[in-house]
């Protein structure tokens, strides 16, 4: 139903005087919509369908975030924030005597029940790896805090009594802030990095061959690392590879029309808005998930692997039918699908022609 009603959308704006009306009056609209901030309120009210399942989105997200504070098994994410908080405090030069007074506290709140949960052994909530990640950066920040604080020795107590019964790591075995050496310089060329980056292209056609889960695997070590805002990686790669599946989930997209039925692997990335607890970080799964993902697109071109975005507009009917299909809450935004396979051998690929340097890039410029 969709698609047939894009193509008549598709086929009444091929006809010249109905694109030139149809222009003329987006024009009009948006020349007074976009005349002031009142203007544009008044116009987004008229049209609030647009905007109004990323508005829901967002404060879902934020009533998620906060519910999760009451629950164990969701408090990793504000501990990974504070602890990444934490970190960087560590490393400011010059660094303070005492520093975190305005959330230790709330660190070994989310601190202790994910202590109690390693201690028992069960439940759902952070990753012993995270788990251990938080002991040690803490463990290095009461060593480090040697000026009395009635804050950070309260602080303390409470660590050190959710810590009895684990184990912690020697002092040159910590997940913790370390200092930059030499030899950590990666001996990867700027010749071969522009190769790869020149290599990686966007391939539809692939060979009707399945992809090892493995190289999935090896390749989102690398896009785990990416950037992220206070280290909270708020996305999530859902991998479709059963052929059925894989070719129902690809076709959802307008912009896979014609090729989505061949492709071996579909990943869909998936932002997560219950990691915020403030509406200014709504733009943030986006960002992280895209960084995420262009690590993750150079990895499987070094793993002999090819792939292509497939762009995912903020379009209400495709959202919905995406959202019921994988069953999504409504804090989770698609951010983008990434088509996967072995390219095609001879495939065609465009060209794609990028941008002169000079008309993307710029020195000091103000005005």
């Amino acid at each position: 139903m969709l698609n047939k009603l894009k193509s008549i959308a598709k086929d009444l704006l091929s006809n010249r005087r109905i694109r030139a009306a149809y222009n003329n009056f987006n024009r009009a609209v948006l020349t007074i919509g976009s005349s002031s901030r009142a203007a544009a309120t008044v116009a987004s009210a008229i049209g609030f369908v647009t905007f109004n399942r990323e508005q829901y989105a967002v404060m879902r997200g934020r009533s998620r975030y906060y519910s999760s504070l009451e629950k164990q098994r969701r408090n990793h994410i504000g501990l990974r924030r504070n602890v990444h908080r934490l970190e960087k405090g560590m490393i400011m030069q010059p660094r303070r005597d005492v520093f975190a007074l305005d959330y230790i506290e709330e660190t070994i709140e989310f601190f202790e029940p994910a202590a109690a949960q390693q201690r028992s052994g069960g439940g759902e909530g952070m990753d012993a790896s995270e788990f251990e990640w938080a002991r040690d950066v803490l463990a290095r920040y009461f060593g480090m805090i040697t000026v009395a604080n009635p804050v950070v020795d309260a602080a303390r107590r409470r660590y050190e009594a959710a810590m009895r019964g684990l184990e912690a790591a020697p002092a040159d075995d910590q997940k913790a802030p370390f200092e930059r050496a030499d030899s950590q310089v990666v001996e990867l060329s700027y010749e071969q990095m522009m190769d790869l980056a020149m290599r990686r292209r966007s391939i539809r056609w692939f060979e009707q061959r399945p992809v090892p889960r493995e190289l999935i695997d090896q390749a989102m070590l690398v896009a785990r690392q990416a950037p992220s805002a206070c280290n909270r990686l708020p996305y999530e790669y859902r991998f479709f590879d059963e052929p059925e599946l894989t070719k129902r989930i690809a076709g959802i997209p307008f912009g896979s029309g014609g090729y989505s039925h061949q492709i071996p692997t579909v990943a869909v990335v998936i932002g997560k808005l219950d990691h915020y607890f403030s509406p200014r970080d709504r733009h943030a799964i986006y960002v992280d998930s895209s960084l995420s993902a262009m690590s993750f697109l150079f990895a499987l071109e070094t793993l002999g692997l090819s792939s292509t975005i497939i762009n995912w507009p903020d379009f209400e009917p495709l959202e919905a039918k995406m959202q019921r299909t994988l069953g999504l809450d409504p804090s989770e935004r698609v951010i983008m699908l990434i088509a996967i396979g072995y390219a095609q051998d001879k495939g065609g690929v465009p060209f794609s022609q990028k941008k002169d340097l000079d008309s993307i890039r710029s020195f000091n410029k103000l005005l």
